[in-house]
């Protein structure tokens, strides 16, 4: 997980009398391999292939990052990249526009929803060959430049020629923001970017001029993003003087940093949603409200990293994000889960051996370590070493699982038939303009027969009492997506949040007035 921007290092060729017997050892080596092996030999190949075994050897954070995938790996968290402006998937070996974003070079030229790509610069690419890699190095391109696309548009018999001159797309870092019972604003942020703090404010400004009466801040998923980000955002809800957080390493100087006093919501009752996938810059925010008695957590146990990483760019364009520094919450605690150097492997499997456990389904499973007790400001325990727990703990929702439902999810049908639906629906939906008329008018529709029925069509046997055991569930899903498809995230995630145990546990403990925790044990 990519977590942190502090500053930019820049490598140099360095004195080659500075540099230490070891580093001497393993140019000579090269150099020898390079002047005597057997075998030609690549040498750049041969040190990119090094380079990641050597961080291996340091902790599951600091990677290597080849310079081919750099500027990728940044577009995300810097809010913007240069692309045509879509959305996008594959289906049926044929690329299906899904979505085109509002204000983008796509929508401009006249390119739609249900759109299929057909020809990218008068090269047809359809078929086993093409994939979401391929598809997005082909669209996506240098400001200004252009893509010529052949397009199939329900009800034209010739393809569609566009002209698109690529642009930059902005990427948002807030998924929804919108008032529950006209009173709590709910915000799903997806990633703490250059953006996320803005994006923010303008949120909470909406909010506020609506006349909110608290905040939901939905972290769920959210697996980190630039600490800066994290840092201004708490601060909009903290009294002045009140630690956010603090870093320190072994070669890097402890940092503290503390509420200005300037934000606008320091009185406005706060609930943060976590769960397992809630990451780094996430946990800065969950721990300095919970360590802060400042609002209520809940969900599930976060992922648990507290890892500081410095991005390091090398003379080629390749970087280096390594480790620098381990954070700490107000209350002192390092929320790094436990690893081994060298052992990343068992690292990565954390969260699955967490699912087999029972930890997403019972609290009682959860096993924190009792010699890393920390006092939060008015002096619940909270414990250190292992992610934040919630306040409140509520388990992720099995019912309806059964082994039809399984085996349709294994197919993806669940994806492949809404989109299906939605495509050749789309005039007939077009009409509804929010999630909830659209939600009424599904209701009223026989979709759940026609899933069934395009089940069967692949492979996947009827089974009633197995579906009379899912159907809420899974008319929730088909529902969800039909909705994504025609009205995009926002809506899709009001859908969701109608029945979601987390956010009406959020509602509830706001509707009652508890969102500061209680000066008890938990």
């Amino acid at each position: 997980m990519l977590v942190l921007l502090t500053g930019i290092a820049f490598i140099a060729c360095t004195d080659q009398g500075k540099q230490s017997q070891s580093i001497n050892k393993l140019s000579t080596l090269l150099h020898i391999i390079d002047q005597q092996y057997v075998d030609t030999v690549n040498i750049n190949e041969l040190v990119e292939k090094t380079i990641p075994k050597v961080l291996a050897e340091l902790d599951p954070h600091s990677v290597y990052i080849p310079a081919q995938k750099a500027e990728e790996s940044n577009q995300e968290l810097r809010g913007s990249f240069s692309g045509i402006g879509i959305q996008f998937m594959i289906q049926d070996d044929t690329i299906y526009v899904s979505d085109v974003i509002h204000g983008g070079p796509a929508e401009k030229v006249g390119l739609m929803a249900g759109d299929r790509i057909v020809t990218i610069d008068d090269s047809l690419y359809v078929g086993k060959k093409i994939n979401n890699d391929g598809a997005m190095k082909r669209l996506k391109g240098p400001k200004g430049s252009e893509v010529q696309l052949g397009i199939k548009r329900h009800g034209e018999k010739e393809l569609l020629p566009f002209t698109i001159m690529r642009g930059n797309i902005p990427v948002k870092s807030i998924d929804a923001t919108y008032l529950i019972d006209n009173r709590w604003c709910y915000m799903k942020i997806n990633k703490f970017g250059e953006t996320t703090y803005p994006e923010m404010l303008l949120a909470l400004a909406q909010g506020i001029q609506k006349g909110t009466q608290g905040c939901i801040i939905d972290l769920r998923g959210n697996t980190g993003g630039y600490m800066i980000a994290a840092i201004q955002m708490v601060n909009e809800f903290l009294p002045k003087g009140q630690m956010i957080v603090y870093t320190e390493g072994e070669h890097s100087n402890r940092i503290e940093e503390y509420a200005s006093g300037t934000g606008s919501c320091q009185k406005l009752p706060i609930v943060v949603l976590t769960d397992e996938t809630s990451a780094s810059a996430s946990e800065i925010f969950a721990g300095a409200i919970q360590d802060n008695d400042r609002g209520t957590i809940i969900g599930r146990r976060t992922f648990g990293k507290g890892l500081v990483q410095q991005p390091i760019e090398m003379y080629d364009g390749s970087s280096v994000r390594l480790t620098i520094a381990r954070y700490h919450t107000p209350s002192g605690r390092c929320i790094q889960k436990p690893y081994t150097n060298g052992q990343n492997k068992e690292y990565e499997l954390d969260l699955l051996n967490r699912y087999e456990h029972g930890e997403f389904f019972t609290e009682d499973s959860i096993k924190q370590d009792e010699s890393n007790i920390h006092k939060t400001r008015n002096g619940r325990t909270v414990y250190g070493g292992g992610g934040i727990m919630p306040d409140i703990f509520v388990p992720q929702d099995t019912m309806g699982y059964t082994s039809y439902y399984a085996a349709v999810a294994k197919l993806r049908l669940f994806t492949q038939f809404p989109f299906q639906y939605t495509d050749k629906n789309r005039q007939v939906l077009a009409p509804y303009k929010t999630m909830e008329e659209l939600q009424a008018y599904l209701k009223n529709s026989n979709i759940m027969e026609e899933f069934i029925q395009y089940a069967s069509s692949k492979g996947i046997k009827r089974r009633n009492n197995l579906i009379a055991k899912s159907r809420t569930l899974m008319e929730e899903i088909l529902y969800g997506n039909i909705i994504y498809n025609m009205l995009g995230m926002e809506e899709y995630i009001k859908f969701l949040n109608q029945t979601d145990p987390v956010v009406l546990k959020a509602v509830e403990i706001l509707d009652k007035g508890e969102s500061i925790p209680k000066n008890t044990e938990r």
